[in-house]
């Protein structure tokens, strides 16, 4: 599993062009899996979301843009680098666009909130960075109110026809573009590990059920690169 002082470092030290390297190195089609993620939570309406491993804010600004301005959107990561830009971007976008998103910084393996706070906890491309997955999940579910919803959006192992091309542009072509981009090369060597190393579907939401959640569903997009994990407390 990874080691959360490595990795809190290694964010800390990309934070700024992050953004940058994500649209060129996803060409801009991680935005339409941030609006599969954000069409799932508004279609159960509700009244709080915590967005676990928030990073640079995108996935809390997407959905206090499609949920009602009454709901209370808290985005935490435990990299206050990252926070810092989310910081930048909401201030840039003015004082009334984002007033229902506040940020905080605190450790998925042990969150500083109480029991049953939200309605539904969203995570993003975060997971697979967790130093105890079962842990940082059993947390996303004391903060989970009863009846609340899970969605974990993540890389996932992509259809079998697939995987030569997808794993050729993972350990060659993608760190070569990040390291240029980033100047941290190592740092997408690490992530590009984490991603082949990451569980399918299926086995992933057996961990989700096996930490106690229910109704675990998992939807594939983009020829299985990434999936849709949805489970309720």
């Amino acid at each position: 599993m990874p080691d959360p002082i490595a990795v809190n470092s290694m964010f800390g030290r990309i934070a700024r062009r992050y953004d940058l390297a994500n649209l060129l190195l996803c060409g801009g089609i991680d935005t339409w899996w941030r609006r599969q993620l954000v069409a799932a939570v508004r279609e159960k309406s509700p009244r709080d979301v915590l967005d676990l491993a928030t990073g640079s804010g995108d996935v809390a600004f997407a959905l206090s843009r499609r949920l009602e301005k009454s709901t209370a959107i808290v985005g935490m990561d435990f990299c206050q680098p990252m926070l810092d830009e989310a910081e930048i971007k909401k201030l840039a976008a003015g004082k009334t666009k984002f007033e229902n998103v506040t940020f905080r910084q605190g450790d998925g393996l042990a969150l500083p909130l109480p029991d049953a706070t939200f309605d539904a906890v969203t995570i993003s491309f975060g997971l697979r960075n967790l130093a105890d997955r079962a842990k940082g999940l059993r947390e996303m579910r004391r903060v989970l109110r009863p009846g609340g919803r899970l969605y974990v959006l993540e890389f996932s192992q992509p259809h079998a026809w697939f995987r030569p091309l997808y794993y050729f542009y993972l350990r060659r072509i993608l760190p070569f573009i990040a390291g240029i981009v980033t100047g941290d090369r190592a740092a997408y060597v690490y992530l590009n590990r984490t991603i082949g190393d990451f569980p399918d579907r299926p086995a992933l939401a057996a961990e989700i059920k096996a930490v106690g959640f229910s109704n675990v569903s998992a939807r594939a997009m983009t020829v299985g690169i990434v999936a849709l994990h949805e489970a309720v407390k």
